[in-house]
C-alpha cells in the first residue's frame, strides 16, 4: 500500500523532542539483527531479517506490547539476502510500503551480477532464494543520497556503498543517530569491515566509513552486532577508520 506522505521529494518533519531510546527495537538473531521504529501511527522496519525473521519479529513484538500495533512501512538498507529475505511477505500481510535504494534493484529480483570474491555471495544467496523461496518485491519509493523519509524522528538516506553498490545507511538528526546497515560489524576488540567474499566495491568501504563519521553522532546501530549501547558501536567505528589509516 503506497502512502502519499512517503512518495513526497522534499517532506516535511516537524523537530522531535529529544528522548529515551524507548520507540527502537532491536530483533536479534544469532549472527543479525534488524530493527522496529515507533511512533504515533505505527510501526516501520529497518531491513526484514533472514531465517525466522518473521518468528523473531512476532516474538519480540509481543515482548515489548507493539504487536497490535500497525507496521506501516518496511526501510530496506540494502540488497542482500538476509536483510531481504521476509520483506515481501511482510509488506503483503501488513500492508506496509517499501522503500529501498535504488542502486541495489538487481539484488532485489535476485539477478545481480556478482564479480571477484563476491561471486561465493551470489553463489549462496542463488541457493538461499529456493532453498527459502524468496520472493521478489515491488518498491514503493526508491531511495537515493539525502532522500528523506517523514516517519519516527525523521530519517535521510546515507549512501554508504561498498558492501553493495546501493548500501545505505539511516540517518535521524534529531538523535544524531546513524542506522548504519552493514558499514561494519560490531563486536568489542574483533570490530571489522564486512568480509571481502560479500562486498561488490570494497575499495568503496573505506571512504563509507569516513563518510558516515563525518556526519554528527552519538551512536551508531549496526545490524551485525552484539548488545552494546549505539554509543560503543560509535567508539568501535572510529577505533576501525583509524586502523583503516595506518
Amino acid at each position: 500500500m503506497t502512502n502519499p506522505q512517503l512518495l513526497s521529494t522534499h517532506p516535511s518533519v516537524a523537530p522531535a523532542k529529544r528522548r529515551e531510546r524507548d520507540d527502537i527495537l532491536q530483533v536479534r538473531a544469532p549472527a543479525l539483527c534488524f530493527y522496529v521504529l515507533r511512533d504515533s501511527n505505527g510501526l516501520y522496519l529497518i531491513d526484514g531479517g533472514f531465517i525466522g525473521g518473521r518468528y523473531l519479529l512476532a516474538s519480540a513484538l509481543r515482548r515489548r506490547g507493539w504487536n497490535q500495533e500497525p507496521i506501516r512501512g518496511i526501510i530496506v538498507t540494502h540488497g542482500h539476502l538476509d536483510h531481504i529475505l521476509n520483506v515481501a511477505s511482510i509488506a503483503k500481510d501488513s500492508g506496509a510500503w517499501i522503500a529501498a535504494p535504488r542502486l541495489d534493484a538487481a539484488h532485489y529480483e535476485g539477478r545481480f551480477p556478482y564479480r571477484g570474491a563476491a561471486r561465493v555471495c551470489g553463489l549462496l544467496e542463488a541457493i538461499g532464494r529456493r532453498l527459502f523461496s524468496y520472493s521478489p518485491f515491488k518498491t514503493d519509493r526508491w531511495l537515493d543520497d539525502y532522500s528523506e523519509i517523514p516517519v519516527w524522528h525523521g530519517l535521510t538516506a546515507i549512501h554508504l556503498p561498498g558492501h553493495t553498490n546501493g548500501h545505505t545507511g539511516l540517518y535521524c538528526h534529531d538523535l544524531k543517530l546513524l542506522f548504519c546497515a552493514d558499514l561494519f560489524a560490531s563486536y568489542g576488540t574483533i570490530s571489522h569491515p564486512p568480509p571481502a567474499i560479500f562486498n561488490s566495491r570494497p575499495e568503496l568501504i573505506r571512504s563509507s566509513i569516513a563518510r558516515a563519521l563525518t556526519l554528527d553522532l552519538e551512536g551508531v546501530i549496526p545490524n551485525h552486532c552484539d548488545a552494546a549501547p549505539s554509543s560503543e558501536h560509535l567508539t568501535r567505528l572510529r577505533l576501525l577508520k583509524e586502523r583503516f589509516g595506518r
